[in-house]
């Protein structure tokens, strides 16, 4: 993609972005270099996965009262002022709209390879490490405790059963599916630290 729209681009999402510490720049480069690393080697076009792995957090609708129609408005209005081909304004769009955890059973037309890349990046950066960080900085931005043995649902290791454990399986690209499966075994590795050193 022309690379003054890809700065043009970097520089609005910066100056733009809604969230917490687990929401914010660093983790929309995160998935942008992830988006660009799976492209390269599942043949996606990056015109469609670069725009779309920057936006795809723009407006999260954790941060908007639950309204999961700006980020996706707000994307559409960027990247027009940008003057793209409308067949990839909705393209890249209509990533944004179906991509989160949350929407992953209304995607009303089969996936595109580019959607499968930037989805993947995103739920990669969900994982491991990075996504266990992520995870307790959401919680203490939300007030959640860590754990609490007696409502599980209700702390953030419990996140770790209703959502980070699932996202393994969830994968769609090889490549995904590879780094995933890494990043899942720290995870597993982790969570018997944890409630190893909770026994004590």
């Amino acid at each position: 993609m022309n690379n003054e729209i890809i700065s043009t681009t970097v520089e609005y999402v910066k100056q733009n972005l809604i969230g917490d510490s687990g929401h914010n720049w660093e983790h929309t480069y995160r998935v942008w270099l992830l988006g660009k690393k799976i492209s390269n080697l599942e043949n996606a076009n990056l015109e469609i996965v670069e725009p779309a792995c920057l936006l795809h957090d723009i407006a999260d609708a954790k941060f908007c009262n639950g309204d999961e129609s700006i980020g996706p408005q707000k994307a559409y209005s960027f990247l027009t002022s940008l003057k793209l081909e409308e067949e990839k304004i909705n393209h890249i769009v209509n990533i944004i709209k179906y991509l989160s955890f949350r929407k992953r059973n209304e995607m009303p037309e089969k996936k595109s390879i580019e959607f499968q890349v930037v989805q993947d990046a995103d739920r990669l950066d969900a994982i491991g490490a990075i996504g266990i960080a992520r995870a307790f900085s959401y919680g203490g931005f939300k007030g959640r405790e860590i754990y609490n043995p007696r409502n599980m649902q209700d702390s953030m290791i419990g996140h770790f059963y209703e959502k980070l454990l699932l996202l393994k399986d969830l994968m769609n690209t090889k490549t995904g599916k590879e780094i995933a499966e890494q990043r899942h075994q720290f995870m597993e590795l982790y969570l018997k630290q944890f409630f190893d050193e909770v026994r004590d």
